[in-house]
């Protein structure tokens, strides 16, 4: 019986959070929309609403824990 390869397993906290796109960037939804809503103004909850891309100093990180993305 052949040896299985070891591989490593992905980190499902990080692959609920981020999104890798088909050009290899990642997207993360932004923080501040949860809570205390009634003060903010309606275009900066709709802002807030899209997914905004991480910094390319902070991705090796992310794809660390996403080996198959």
């Amino acid at each position: 019986m052949p040896k299985s390869i070891a591989r490593r397993k992905t980190k499902k906290a990080v692959a609920k959070r981020f999104k890798v796109t088909a050009s290899g960037k990642i997207l993360a939804s932004q923080s501040g929309r949860r809570h205390l809503a009634s003060s903010k103004n309606r275009k900066r909850k709709r802002h807030l609403a899209k997914m905004k891309q991480i910094h390319k100093t902070d991705e090796y990180r992310i794809k660390a824990n996403l080996p198959f993305a």
